[in-house]
This record gives structure tokens, C-alpha cells and sequence, in this order.
């Protein structure tokens, strides 16, 4: 080997099967008339670096990525409910994709309703004899609601399922499946009236070919009407009600599995125009100077007072007492052998008075 070159031993490791030998040239950096010093050749240092890269370039290699499907999950809340002429179809969208991502649209709603198969449910037997049922716009993902007449298909047993496309086409599953048997529309209940009773107040209607109703009712602060009774009779009575705050109440018919359309009332502010309850059980006990009254006890909720009148020898009644909160009074403004006749009556605190008792008649002594 020249004496200006010489060599360099070096192992890559996992390129290599054995250490290999490198000859390169010497270069000496001159110094006056001397070669001191050694510097590596442009050649080596390309070389090294070579080596270098290949080896941090060398990793492992992992599983390869896919492009997602972005199949909407499939719904499993359908609902379906013969509501007058139509039927009312709800469920909701779903927000994540079967593989766990984020639905950023829905393309397409196959929604359809098709008879039961005669052989066994088959999905695909059935989705091939089942017609579509448009839903437009397509819904976001959330609550999403269709309705499809019913007048051709009345006295069918139907199944109605429903499943989403994404924008490639893809198709999520089925989604559950809900049998129904279509019956004729329910008539909806005619002339519901409200109206403010004692009780609170009283609706009623009529519908007499049904026996099963729901009442639905709404305040003025409520944005939705709220169930409150089901009766079974065209008539009901609220006995929830406040005085001064308005109401309207909703009345549907029911047959099994099939309502009728919902029917409004006139709107009801309950107020209190109803007196209390007649006094009862008044007797007068004549003693010396005085005539001791008692009566029995109002019980009523809403009670204020009592009011005592007095009648003298058959002439008109004159109101003698007034505020009493117990049943009795003491009349101490009586003359010997006159004739007296006493009645009571309650008033409420919205200032209603009840109808006078039953008289009671004395003989002062």
C-alpha cells in the first residue's frame, strides 16, 4: 500500500456480514518542510455518513393505516305509532360511525314498510317487498321523524325498518324492526270543553264508540303539553289546578296499539267564584239575658269567617256578627218576649258567601 494511503476497519451493523476494510489516502498537513497531522479524505467522510444514515434509517415497520368506512352505527330506537290517517315514524340519528368516529354526514335514509313474510322474517326477503318511505330533508344526527298515509294499508300486517348511507353509499345495519297491524283511523274526540268548577276543572267530549283516553294539558309557562290523566270515560276533572293560571288541556282517543289525532280545548284560567258549604247543625240555647248559638265546624280550606244575621219578630234579617272564626256566638242584644230568629253563613277568603243556614227561632225569657 502507497505510503500516503491506509486503512480503516468498521462494521455496519445489519448491513454487513463481517467488519470490512477501507483504504483511503493519507493526507499530512505541511508544516514548513514537515507532513504533520492527519485529515480524512472527502471520499471516507462520504462513506461514514453512508453508513450512518443507513443505519438510523433502519426501524420497524408497523401495521398499515386503512381509509375509514364512516358507517353511521345502526339504530336501534325506531318508533312507530298509528296516529289518526298516518303513521308517526321517530328515531334517532346516531352521532358515531361504527368505527367509533364522528358521522360528518348522512347522505341518504332508507326508510321502509313492507307486509310480514309468510315463511319467517328474512331481512333481505322483506327490504325486497318493501316500499320506501321519503324522508326529506335528511336529517343531522338526533331525533329524525317521518309520517306515511295509511289509507292503503288497512287491515295489513306491516314491518317498518330503517337504516343510513354515508356519501360513498355505504350502508349501516338495519335497524330494529317493528311490526304493526294497520287498523281503520280512529275518529278524534269533538266538542272539548274546559270549564271552571269547584273542583278544579272539567273537561268533556264526545267520543262514544272508545273507552280509552289520554289528556294531555299545558300552562302558559310550558312549551310542550304534558300527560295528566287517562281516563275511560269521555269526561275528567283536574283537580290540580291553581287559581289565576291558565290551561289548556288535549284529549286523544286509544285503541290498543292505534290514537287518534289530539284535540284541543278552549283555554281555562280557574278563579274562585265558588262559596263555602252551608253552615249546618245551628241550635240556640236561651238563657238569662242571652241566646248561646252554635253550628258545626267548616272544615274547607279556604275558610275565613262566619256571619250571624237575626230576625226580629218575622221582619227582615239583619247581620248582627261578623269575623267569627268559631263555631258560636253569644246574642246578649235581646228583650224580653220578643221572638228572634237566627241563621249563619261562612265566607271563604276570596270573599264568597255561602247560603244562609237553616233558621232557628227563639223566645228571649
Amino acid at each position: 500500500m502507497p505510503a500516503d494511503s491506509g486503512d480503516l476497519s468498521f462494521c455496519m451493523w445489519g448491513r454487513m456480514p463481517s467488519c470490512a476494510r477501507v483504504a483511503y489516502p493519507r493526507r499530512f498537513a505541511p508544516i514548513g518542510n514537515r507532513r504533520v497531522g492527519w485529515q480524512p479524505a472527502p471520499q471516507l467522510v462520504a462513506l461514514i455518513l453512508f453508513a450512518f444514515v443507513a443505519l438510523v434509517g433502519c426501524g420497524a415497520r408497523g401495521e398499515p393505516l386503512y381509509p375509514a368506512l364512516n358507517i353511521p352505527t345502526r339504530i336501534s330506537d325506531l318508533i312507530v305509532i298509528q296516529r289518526g290517517d298516518k303513521l308517526d315514524i321517530r328515531f334517532t340519528v346516531p352521532k358515531l360511525t361504527t368505527e367509533g368516529l364522528v358521522v360528518k354526514q348522512i347522505s341518504s335514509v332508507d326508510l321502509r314498510i313492507g307486509p310480514t313474510p309468510s315463511n319467517g322474517f328474512s331481512e333481505n326477503d322483506w327490504a325486497n317487498g318493501a316500499q320506501r318511505i321519503q324522508v326529506s330533508p335528511v336529517p343531522e344526527p338526533g331525533p329524525a321523524r317521518a309520517e306515511e298515509p295509511v289509507k292503503d294499508l288497512v287491515g295489513k300486517a306491516m314491518v317498518v325498518g330503517v337504516r343510513l348511507g354515508n356519501t360513498k353509499g355505504r350502508m349501516s345495519d338495519w335497524s330494529n324492526f317493528v311490526p304493526l297491524t294497520i287498523e281503520a283511523p280512529l275518529a278524534k274526540p269533538a266538542n272539548v270543553k274546559a270549564e271552571n268548577v269547584a273542583e278544579g276543572v272539567r273537561l268533556t267530549w264526545n267520543e262514544p264508540n272508545l273507552t280509552a283516553f289520554r289528556v294531555y294539558r299545558k300552562t302558559e309557562d310550558e312549551k310542550q303539553p304534558n300527560l295528566l290523566a287517562s281516563p275511560d270515560k269521555p269526561e275528567y276533572v283536574d283537580t290540580t289546578t291553581e287559581y289565576g293560571k291558565t290551561y289548556q288541556y288535549f284529549v286523544q282517543g286509544i285503541h290498543d296499539k292505534t290514537e287518534s289525532d289530539v284535540v284541543e280545548s278552549n283555554a281555562v284560567t280557574p278563579k274562585d267564584v265558588f262559596p263555602p258549604q252551608v253552615p249546618t247543625g245551628l241550635t240556640a240555647l236561651v238563657g238569662l239575658g242571652a241566646v248561646e248559638l252554635a253550628w258545626t265546624r267548616n272544615t274547607e280550606s279556604d275558610f275565613k269567617e262566619y256571619r250571624v244575621f237575626r230576625s226580629e219578630e218575622n221582619g227582615p234579617y239583619m247581620q248582627v256578627a261578623a269575623g267569627l272564626e268559631g263555631p258560636i256566638y253569644s246574642d246578649h242584644q235581646i228583650v224580653t218576649g220578643k221572638h228572634y230568629r237566627y241563621t249563619v253563613a261562612a265566607v271563604d277568603q276570596a270573599g264568597n258567601q255561602s247560603q244562609p243556614s237553616e233558621p232557628i227561632e227563639v223566645i228571649a225569657p
